[in-house]
């Protein structure tokens, strides 16, 4: 450890993490030291119509979207961890393209206002399970806590994340780069 609190090789800075369901989006962030996630809020999705969902563009970004952007440049975010729902199997579904595609359109609307935080892609497989057990073991009732599910899911994607970063020195899942028209014609 350095005298940030750091893992060395990796920047300071607060991590978010983005549970992102089809009614709504769990929102969590860690300290700047990326020690402890802690829920933030439960953001209404926005889903795209006429197929603009899967065209990562600057033009047309979602509220949703916006929200989170607003979020990194608010905490000085250097990462934002988007979860992505496979099968136990392993295999990708439709709920794991459309994590895909979100990270795709939060990676321009980034890129847009000139914010250089990565987003990544982690294995969220069982969190939504995890979140409702442990919310269940603290005694909230299933109707109750259908509005703090989706932020207890969003911090058990970010605290697996810091974990891994903590236990491998390197930044947790796959990086989402996404490609534009003009480095397609190089």
């Amino acid at each position: 450890m350095t005298d940030t609190g750091t893992e060395p090789g990796l920047p300071r800075g607060a991590r978010l993490g983005v549970d992102v369901g089809m009614a709504r989006i769990g929102l969590a962030a860690s300290d700047p030291d990326g020690l402890v996630a802690t829920p933030v809020e439960t953001v209404p999705r926005v889903l795209a119509g006429s197929g603009k969902q899967g065209s990562p563009s600057a033009e047309g970004t979602t509220a949703d979207v916006k929200r989170i952007v607003a979020e990194v440049v608010e905490r000085f975010a250097v990462v934002v961890y988007v979860g992505l729902p496979r099968h136990l199997s392993g295999k990708e579904g439709a709920a794991t393209a459309d994590a895909r595609r979100f990270a795709a359109r939060l990676t321009v609307a980034l890129a847009a206002v000139g914010e250089r935080a990565e987003v990544r892609l982690v294995d969220e497989r069982m969190t939504t399970v995890s979140a409702h057990q442990a919310l269940h073991a603290a005694g909230r009732k299933t109707k109750k806590h259908r509005s703090v599910i989706d932020q207890a899911a969003a911090v058990i994607i970010l605290q697996s994340a810091l974990d891994a970063e903590r236990a491998k020195g390197e930044r947790a899942g796959e990086l989402v780069e996404v490609r534009t028209v003009h480095d397609t014609h190089e």
